[in-house]
């Protein structure tokens, strides 16, 4: 079998997944490894929108919020099981995403990021203030999605860290898979030809309108899931998970790894969730220092770390 770019990224990611256990020193670290599959899930959405089709996202939180309180509010009140849910929840995004994207994917540069920054912060205000349904700041249950159980009952028992490792780095296999596997398509040839001209991507008979917000809607159902998955971990849930924050968290991850390649943002979800961890060894100087590690990354290596990093080693390869 020839070795292509999309079989060799998706083969370092299994063995990430299956051999990171062995270095684990206590079953916290599950959770940590479960909790980067889960941002690099939300990341690798801003790689189809940012990285393949050039349109930049202030407000994607606000997707894993609708995602995150689908889970909890769709089996309270109609009894959905929480595996539905997350379908539900990320129907519902992909929805709005398609009823707000025709208009404001219209705007470029930063009047597009203003725009979609506003609706993140419509979707986390109706979150906060609609107590009766979402109980606002103090956050709501979320019920067990029972798959550990079933997966017991066939004699596979894990802990709960080990099983939501397990299918949260599952879930980014499958996200990633589908990502480059959209690269390759005419389609994806379509969104990154648009990325480098709008205008020459139209003389070349693209539907720029459409491709656009065909990568909005993919990039909604990616975060939607991603805060579906956060939720369920948790099994409880604020209006935080759709906070700004969580938006720039998002995009700044992309970023740092490098948002034009999956495995690059996948690393940057990597870094930016795991050096909070270490950090806290400076105390009240972490957020100083975090600051720093990003601005020299983005200073000196502007294409994100990983990429830098394999050119810089083919370089010294040649």
């Amino acid at each position: 079998m020839k070795m292509t770019p999309k079989l060799a990224t998706l083969l370092i990611l299994a063995a990430l997944v299956l051999l990171a256990p062995f270095l684990f020193p206590s079953n916290f670290y599950y959770r940590v490894g479960a909790l980067i599959f889960v941002n690099s899930i939300a990341v690798t959405g801003i790689v189809i929108l940012t990285g393949y089709a050039g349109q930049i996202s202030l407000g994607h939180a606000g997707f894993a919020g609708i995602g995150a309180y689908a889970c909890a509010l769709a089996p309270a009140h109609f009894g959905i099981h929480p595996a539905l849910a997350v379908v539900l929840g990320a129907a519902i995004s992909a929805l709005l995403a398609w009823l707000v994207g025709r208009p404001i994917l219209r705007l470029k540069g930063y009047y597009l990021g203003v725009a979609t920054l506003g609706l993140g912060i419509l979707i986390s205000m109706m979150l906060n203030n609609e107590r009766q349904l979402t109980r606002g700041p103090d956050g709501i249950e979320v019920p067990e999605l029972g798959l550990r159980a079933l997966l017991k009952g066939w004699g596979l028992d894990l802990t709960n860290g080990q099983f939501w490792y397990y299918f949260c780095g599952l879930c980014m296999i499958l996200g990633a898979w589908l990502a480059l596997n959209l690269h390759n398509s005419p389609s994806g040839r379509a969104l990154r030809a648009l990325h480098g001209s709008e205008v020459a991507a139209r003389t070349v008979g693209v539907d720029v309108a459409r491709m656009k917000l065909q990568a909005f809607v993919i990039s909604a159902v990616y975060a939607s899931v991603s805060g579906s998955l956060l939720a369920l971990q948790n099994k409880f849930i604020t209006p935080d998970v759709a906070g700004f924050m969580h938006s720039i968290e998002m995009v700044t991850m992309a970023v740092l790894g490098g948002v034009g390649s999956v495995l690059g943002a996948i690393f940057g979800a990597a870094i930016l969730t795991l050096l909070p961890q270490v950090l806290t060894v400076f105390a009240e100087y972490e957020q100083l220092v975090l600051g720093l590690v990003m601005m020299l990354v983005m200073i000196f290596l502007r294409e994100g770390l990983l990429p830098s990093i394999l050119r810089k080693l083919r370089r010294k390869g040649e």
